[in-house]
């Protein structure tokens, strides 16, 4: 049988809880500005920094696993051509949020949407 106290307990510690994770949210994705890390067999092998010049730009990557072609928008990404048979990180679209990815398994491709600023303490684990 639960007590007074321990329902207050409860409830409190709730509150706790939702308010750490709204402020490790916030914290974790408040970056001043964003670049995209294309990454090919788990080597980086371009960044490219959110620009009001890149918008429209589109990137060809080359490799010896397969050929993808990203497009940059306004602080957003996505690949909009691919020789991998499923074409899965074609039809995901754009990513635009910090911690979000774009994966191409055939081609060994990995896009992700990193912040500049190095000075964060909070890892942000998307689920």
């Amino acid at each position: 049988m639960l007590t007074k106290g321990d329902k207050y307990l409860i409830i409190f510690i709730i509150i706790i809880s939702l308010l750490s994770l709204v402020y490790v949210n916030k914290s974790a994705l408040n970056y001043r500005q964003k670049y995209v890390s294309v990454q090919v067999d788990g080597q980086e092998v371009k960044k490219i920094i959110f620009d009001k010049n890149m918008v429209g730009k589109t990137i060809p990557i080359e490799t010896e696993f397969g050929y993808n072609l990203i497009e940059i928008g306004d602080e957003k990404v996505r690949v909009i051509e691919a020789d991998c048979p499923d074409q899965l990180d074609v039809k995901q679209g754009y990513i635009s949020k910090t911690g979000e990815i774009i994966v191409c398994l055939p081609n060994r491709l990995v896009i992700e949407i990193k912040g500049l600023d190095d000075e964060r303490d909070v890892d942000y684990i998307s689920h």
